[in-house]
């Protein structure tokens, strides 16, 4: 799915106006005319206005823009068109409070790249602001709750861009648990599936406490896969997703992947199980 087969940010269009339109063969904007779609006439003049902004307001890549105006449970639609310029994101701690204990190691993925910051080497609120500045849209699991407010307390920054955070769309897929369980059910593999958030610790705290710059490695590597597996579960959710909205008036994820209702990231309302 794309943006731009989207009318659910417009007031008066939900779930069943946008699927109605869908129906009708009106799959992108460009397909919209007033005129002839199953839409009343106001709908219809906020459809429009919705288009014309939107048109601009894409070609200018303003992400934050979309974030604002879509549902927070379908910000997963913006990913097709930023996927290159996404950040996916992933912590590892010292402990679960944030007001009294550390962020250790922070991993970054975008458009096929993986940069981890080390506290005491490179960690800082300066090298954080400068890989989520460069931002169009970030992507975590479960970072609301922990991530973010963890890397907010911690070193005194906003994480302002648009967030599709990956364990609300996976519960709209009957994907529940944590992340690893989650990797499993849909087969995504990696190299040391033994390791767990508890090892995490206990690494760099030998690491720290011995200078053990090889529990220090295998911590990077686990915060390393954690994050770059996060970009092939969008894969899988962004397509599944699709195959579940849009899919069944295209033929497919290939043809202009689609979309969903309205409704926010806490509603775990049941979809269709991924098929993988």
């Amino acid at each position: 799915m794309r943006i731009e087969n989207s009318f659910i940010p417009v007031r008066g269009v939900g779930e069943r106006t946008e699927r109605g339109l869908w129906e009708e063969g009106v799959l992108t904007w460009e397909a919209f005319d007033p005129r002839s779609a199953p839409v009343g006439e106001k709908t219809g003049e906020r459809i429009e206005t919705f288009v014309a902004d939107s048109l601009e307001r894409l070609d200018d890549g303003d992400a934050r823009y979309f974030g604002e105006v879509f549902p927070s449970g379908e910000r997963w639609r913006l990913y097709e068109n930023f996927r290159e310029d996404t950040c996916f994101f992933d912590i590892e701690t010292t402990g679960l409070d944030a007001a009294s204990n550390d962020v250790t190691t922070v991993s970054f993925h975008r458009d096929g790249e993986t940069t981890t910051l080390v506290r005491g080497e490179d960690l800082s609120s300066e090298t954080l602001r400068e890989q989520f500045d460069e931002a169009a849209l970030v992507a975590s699991f479960n970072g609301k709750r922990f991530d973010v407010p963890f890397l907010e307390e911690n070193f005194d920054i906003s994480v302002d861009a648009p967030h599709i955070d990956l364990m609300y769309p996976c519960r709209r897929l009957d994907l529940t648990g944590g992340l690893k369980a989650i990797e499993k059910e849909v087969g995504i593999d990696r190299d040391r599936p033994d390791l767990s958030g508890r090892d995490a610790v206990r690494l760099w705290h030998r690491y720290e406490r011995d200078g053990d710059e090889g529990a220090l490695d295998t911590l990077v590597s686990y915060n390393r896969d954690d994050t770059a597996n996060l970009a092939n579960l969008m894969d899988v959710v962004a397509d599944s997703l699709h195959e579940n909205s849009l899919g069944p008036f295209v033929g497919g994820a290939g043809d202009g992947r689609g979309g969903d209702a309205d409704g926010g990231e806490g509603d775990d309302a049941a979809r269709s199980p991924v098929e993988r």
